[in-house]
């Protein structure tokens, strides 16, 4: 089975990290060949692909590719994997998988309440209106080309490097409160779990939500971090006084609690780090965020 990933970022180079030797070959592409050789150390053969430069080599290697995982954002207007390969994908005789990393962004503002993957998708925000134009693009393919395709819509990632804990550590971790407001996360680790799942899961593809299952007011997630590594939390800011980027500000505009019910139907069992504090504590653990 071969592997190509197009977006050689954080969470797919975890899901090959963890489940590399499942597949005889892996390749990918990345916008600049800065990391080629890191990847190459970790047995990934990689190509460039970005606005401004691809390699022709690309088209060739995915005609051989089993699984194709798309883990790149989408632009304003169109997803750049679709946009170069979709019609090189779509043609295609040979059976293949396609996993495409989205976000529970599409759901958009829910007022605090309950989704799961029964509800019709409503983003407010630009880049989530092209995130879920994406995902219908790459479901119309499957149900036209008879492609298998499945839609992971992620929870916000932290994991090994991307945490709480090295955030305060670095003194940039701040705890704005906005009456109400839960976000849910996802450790990089479950991420590939949910991945290996839904390739070995039986059908013809479809949505899943990969979130955890303890959506919590974000401050709370900092307080923990500060508790588990003996330190005082930085104060509390309320959002209307807070000096934050637009970027940034939008998140909060939106409020949902995410179930994952089906994920960890697929998964047999629990996920690896269920809640936010699970994992913070595992990672302080392994020494993430220590002087």
């Amino acid at each position: 089975m071969k592997l190509f990933a197009f977006g050689l970022g954080y969470s797919a180079l975890f899901f090959i990290s963890r489940h590399g030797a499942a597949f005889d070959s892996i390749a990918g592409t990345a916008r600049t060949a800065e990391k080629f050789d890191e990847f190459a150390a970790g047995g990934v053969e990689s190509f460039v692909f970005g606005p401004e430069k691809e390699d022709p080599a690309v088209a060739q290697r995915l005609a051989s590719a089993d699984v194709i995982l798309v883990s790149i954002p989408p632009g304003v207007s169109v997803d750049p994997v679709l946009a170069r390969f979709g019609h090189k994908i779509a043609s295609l005789r040979r059976q293949q998988t396609i996993v495409y990393l989205s976000t529970i962004g599409v759901y958009g503002d829910r007022g605090g309440g309950w989704v799961d993957e029964t509800i019709i998708p409503a983003p407010s925000s630009p880049r989530s209106r092209a995130r879920l134009q994406a995902e219908r693009s790459w479901a119309a393919m499957s149900k036209e080309k008879d492609k298998k395709v499945h839609i992971l819509r992620l929870a916000g990632i932290y994991g090994p490097g991307r945490n709480a804990l090295l955030n305060l550590r670095a003194g940039t971790a701040r705890r704005i409160v906005k009456e109400d407001q839960v976000f849910n996360r996802i450790h990089v680790e479950d991420i590939a779990r949910a991945i290996g799942a839904v390739l070995a899961h039986e059908g013809s593809g479809g949505v899943w939500n990969v979130s955890d299952d303890a959506p919590a007011p974000p401050q709370d997630v900092v307080s923990f971090a500060a508790m588990v590594m003996g330190i005082e939390p930085p104060p509390e800011v309320d959002i209307a006084s807070a000096d934050m980027s637009p970027m940034a500000r939008s998140f909060y505009s939106e409020n949902k609690r995410v179930s994952n019910a089906k994920l960890k139907q697929a998964l047999g069992g629990e996920l690896t780090y269920p809640t936010y504090r699970v994992g913070l504590q595992a990672l302080w653990e392994a020494g993430e965020g220590r002087e």
